[in-house]
């Protein structure tokens, strides 16, 4: 008997040695220091003093190659006009093996307290899994609760829409600038429907605007000059696009257009067109590659003959566009080809090219560049006769022209401390020092 009890003894002796040793082994794998984060918005706005201030329990720095997790946020534009949210935590260092994503949608009217609150929320939940193996997790309290009401606790049941996923949006918006020689009076309406789902899209889209420009030189003594330049547009667009897989799409554009500036006094295009993607269209936040053909069918009524002596025409067309995008952890990169052609007039064509790069080259190096450019052969709108020196300056027409181009680049080194995590508004005026008026 006394045999027996020694050995239960020596046995619970060891169960506890173990679970001793075991815990002292774990709190040596935990991160001594607080967890180190990249927060990277590639595409979208981040209140960094807002996610500084409410998420205190790591570090921020300013190297991607530093941090244990970086956060890459992108947005898209959802079907009921508010935005899709993507957060991907790549795990780095110790946590390399690790990457979780998650997902939200916002409102069309939510406010932007209210989309930094549930950004907050998920940027939260996506960093407990990293911050529960540093030293961290002994200073925070996480609490997982739900707001129920009666017995609504096993009764789930789909969503219901009332409007069909179907949203209208009217809006209207002017402008006036004035000094002692220069007015200008701008106002616009607009009324849209859409409908859109994963497996179908549909839009209208009515617009209309005035623009009234006025410029007074010379000396009132001897006679002053005074130019006035008024244009208007009426613009109705119909577009129905059809998923027909993960790759591709089918659908069709009508657009009826009315522009003093382009010489339409009235323009009916009819396009359909089918849209292939390399990758999977569920991937659309990370990346995309599109090419879409589509043929056309226009007819055209000018406000004025043009430079081939028409005051009416119907033309058939065609168009091959494609477009590339990446929002990835060492940057984005944008870039897009269009090209159009007539049947009946193959000398008139254009083709245009435009994309951007912005990339973290090293830690602190970064390099970002955009250029926009195309080759016109088919300005067939244009009012025959040259332009006057007032036209040309007042840009009361559109020009003729077989080029533009417009690009933009940058770099920029940053060196010095990895460490971000100070929120200091003091001179900023609640604006991140960009006052609307200021000198």
């Amino acid at each position: 008997m006394h045999t027996k009890i020694i050995t239960v003894l020596q046995k619970v002796l060891f169960i506890l040695l173990f679970l001793l040793l075991t815990a002292i082994c774990y709190s040596q794998t935990l991160q001594k220091q607080k967890l180190k984060i990249f927060i990277d918005c590639s595409n979208s706005y981040c209140d960094m003093t807002f996610i500084k201030t409410e998420i205190n329990f790591v570090d921020y720095v300013l190297d991607y190659k530093a941090a244990d997790v970086h956060v890459l946020i992108t947005q898209q534009n959802n079907g009921g006009g508010g935005s899709q949210y993507q957060l991907i935590f790549f795990g780095q260092n110790n946590f390399k093996d690790r990457k979780d994503t998650l997902s939200y949608n916002t409102k069309p009217n939510s406010t932007d307290f209210e989309i930094r609150d549930v950004l907050i929320k998920y940027l939260q939940l996506g960093l407990v899994p990293f911050v529960t193996q540093t030293r961290g997790i002994e200073n925070i309290t996480i609490q997982l609760k739900q707001t129920i009401k009666g017995d609504s606790l096993n009764k789930t049941a789909p969503t219901k829409d009332p409007w069909n996923y179907w949203v209208f949006n009217i809006n209207t918006n002017g402008s006036l600038n004035a000094d002692r020689v220069y007015k200008g009076l701008r106002y616009n309406g607009n009324l849209s429907a859409s409908r859109i789902t994963d497996q179908l899209k549909v839009r209208f889209n009515l617009s209309g605007g005035k623009n009234k420009t006025s410029y007074e030189f010379g000396d009132a003594s001897t006679g002053a000059t005074k130019i006035v330049v008024k244009n208007h547009n009426y613009d109705f667009f119909h577009e129905i696009v059809k998923s027909l897989s993960g790759h591709w799409s089918v659908g069709y554009k009508f657009d009826v257009l009315r522009s003093t500036f382009t010489n339409y006094k009235l323009r009916i295009l009819l396009k359909p067109a089918l849209e292939y993607n390399f990758f999977p269209y569920k991937q659309v936040n990370n990346k995309l590659f599109t090419l879409r053909y589509g043929v056309d069918l226009i007819r055209n009524q000018y406000f004025d003959t043009t430079l081939y002596l028409k005051t009416r025409e119907t033309l058939f067309g065609q168009g091959l566009d494609a477009a590339l995008v990446f929002n990835q952890k060492w940057g984005t990169i944008n870039f897009s080809v269009n090209s159009h052609s007539y049947f009946n007039h193959p000398e008139y064509y254009n083709i245009g090219m435009g994309g951007g790069v912005n990339v973290r080259i090293t830690g602190g190096l970064s390099f970002n560049v955009f250029a926009f450019g195309s080759y016109q052969r088919d300005q067939i709108y244009l009012p025959k006769g040259q332009a006057t020196e007032q036209e040309v300056l007042t840009r009361q027409r559109q020009l003729a022209t077989n080029y533009t181009y417009f690009t933009f680049f940058g770099v920029s080194y940053r060196f010095g401390s990895k460490l971000n995590n100070f929120v200091n508004p003091r001179f900023e005026g609640g604006n991140n020092g960009n006052f609307f008026f200021s000198n």
